[in-house]
């Protein structure tokens, strides 16, 4: 039932969202510049890897030993304004369709925190990762990496078709009202670093 939702309300919201997806493409294009898209490989359901898209909400610029330079540095205006009201994600109405991600699901995040989970964290890879979810909605980037992944254990274990619809209805307030978009001090939230939770 959750994957037909998935594959029919995408198809809807790539069709009914078309003329904003177009219109965000072309003020990136303008604005940041090629490539419009941002890919990345994640970990999904069982730590399986797949691209993730965004629109790009940042500028590739280095230092002189060819590295990166902050994130908050790079971060453009028009990028703050996709993050605040969460337009860089729409690409991955993609994704859904394809089925490596849901509407709802623990956010995926970077393949070089897999071995830094315990073995508890791990359990958020045992469903499909999504656009939203239910740490998304009870702080977002605001909330501790710990915190997060509790939020994301609790509804993997959870989880019903309507705890996904009570989400969804929760993140539209949430990007209504731009709430946890970011860490204190941080472009969007520091870097997972790993804890000293026992592996069990």
């Amino acid at each position: 039932m959750k994957r037909t939702f998935d594959l029919i309300a995408s198809l809807l919201a790539l069709v009914m969202l078309s003329p904003i997806i177009v219109i965000t493409a072309l003020f990136v294009k303008k604005k940041i510049g090629s490539p419009v898209l941002f890919k990345q490989e994640r970990p999904g359901l069982n730590g399986n890897l797949f691209y993730v898209y965004k629109f790009r909400s940042m500028t590739d610029e280095r230092d002189a030993k060819g590295h990166l330079i902050p994130d908050y540095i790079r971060l453009t205006a028009i990028g703050k304004t996709l993050r605040k009201y969460s337009l860089d994600e729409l690409p991955q109405l993609l994704n859904v369709t394809k089925g490596d991600m849901s509407f709802v699901g623990p956010r995926p995040l970077l393949f070089e925190y897999l071995h830094l989970y315990s073995n508890r964290q791990a359990k958020r890879h045992e469903v499909r990762p999504g656009i939203t979810g239910w740490a998304q909605v009870n702080g977002r980037n605001a909330i501790s990496w710990e915190q997060k992944f509790e939020y994301d254990v609790w509804y993997v274990e959870n989880q019903s078709f309507w705890l996904d619809i009570k989400i969804l209805f929760m993140t539209i307030l949430k990007v209504i009202k731009s709430e946890g978009i970011t860490q204190d001090g941080q472009a969007t939230m520091e870097k997972y670093a790993g804890n000293n939770i026992k592996k069990n």
